[in-house]
C-alpha cells in the first residue's frame, strides 16, 4: 500500500498539501493519503472533499503514547511512504522573557523534536524516490527579535532537512525544506496572542495555495531548499551578504 503522511493537517498549510496532492497527477498511484492533527472534526472535514481515501489519525504529535500509537499501525499496515509533509508547527510572538516556559519549550518540542521523531519513525518505510517535505521558514535565516524561539526551531528544521538529505541520497529518497515568509493562515491567531507581527511582514504575506504549489513542484524536481516569493529570496540573499548584526539592528529599529 503506497501511501502519504501529513501532519498538521487539520488547517493552514497542512490542510493546503492534502488538497492539492489530492489533486496531484503524480499521486495516482497513492493508495491512501494519512491525515494527522489533533482535532478529527476538522481533519474529517478535510478528508470529506478528497478523492483519494483518507485515514484521519487525531493524535497530538508531541505526546509519546500518540506517537507510539502511530508506529504500532505502521509497524502493522507495513505501507509504503511515498511522502511524508511535515505541517506541524506553531510560533509565538514576543520578547522571550515576556512569554511562558511552557509556550517556549512547547515550540521546540513541536517544531523540532516531533518532526524529528516523524521523520525518523517514518524512514523505514520509505523507498527509492520517496519525498520527504519539511515546513521551516524565512525565519530560519537569522536570528529574529520577538520570535528569538521560533527563528531558532525553524534553523534547525532547515538544517536538519538539508544535512538529512545529503544522508539520504545513497537511497534515493529526496528531502525538501520549505522556507517561506509569513503566510496568510491561522497560524498567525496563535503567533500573535502576545505581540503583533511587523508591519513590513503583513506587506508580502503569501497565499498559502501559492506556496503549497512551488513546494510541490520542488519536491517533485527533487529541490533541496525552496524560498517562496522575491521578497524572500531577496532576504536570504541579504542575510548571506551582510553581517548578522548589522542587519539586526537595522530591525531593531523598525517599528
Amino acid at each position: 500500500m503506497n501511501i502519504v503522511i501529513i501532519t498538521g493537517a487539520s488547517s493552514g498549510m497542512g490542510t493546503e498539501f492534502a488538497l492539492q496532492l489530492d489533486a496531484e497527477l503524480s499521486m495516482k498511484k497513492v493508495d491512501e493519503i494519512w491525515l494527522i492533527a489533533r482535532r478529527k472534526e476538522a481533519l474529517l472535514e478535510v478528508a470529506s472533499v478528497m478523492e483519494h481515501t483518507t485515514r484521519v489519525l487525531d493524535m497530538d504529535v508531541t505526546k509519546q503514547q500518540d506517537m507510539d500509537r502511530l508506529k504500532a499501525l505502521l509497524q502493522r499496515e507495513k505501507p509504503d511512504v511515498r511522502m511524508l509533509v511535515n505541517c506541524a508547527g506553531y510560533g509565538i510572538l514576543g520578547a522571550f522573557d515576556e512569554q511562558s516556559e511552557a509556550d517556549e519549550l512547547g515550540m521546540i518540542d513541536l517544531n523540532c523534536r516531533a518532526l524529528t521523531q516523524m521523520t525518523h519513525m517514518c524512514l523505514p518505510y520509505m523507498k527509492c524516490n520517496s519525498r520527504m517535505i519539511q515546513l521551516a521558514s524565512s525565519a530560519a535565516f537569522i536570528p529574529q527579535r520577538s520570535f528569538a524561539v521560533y527563528a531558532a526551531t525553524k534553523s534547525y528544521v532547515l538544517s536538519f532537512s538539508r544535512g538529512l538529505n545529503e544522508d539520504l541520497r545513497k537511497r534515493g529518497i529526496y528531502v525538501t525544506a520549505v522556507c517561506p515568509g509569513p503566510v496568510d493562515t491561522p497560524f498567525f491567531d496563535i503567533a500573535e496572542k502576545n505581540g503583533n507581527t511587523l508591519g513590513i511582514k503583513k506587506l508580502v504575506m503569501a497565499k498559502a495555495e501559492d506556496v503549497v504549489a512551488q513546494a510541490i513542484q520542488a519536491s517533485k524536481e527533487k529541490k533541496t531548499v525552496v524560498v517562496y516569493g522575491l521578497p524572500m529570496r531577496a532576504t536570504q540573499l541579504i542575510t548571506k551578504l551582510l553581517p548578522h548584526d548589522l542587519i539586526l539592528a537595522f530591525m531593531r529599529n523598525m517599528k
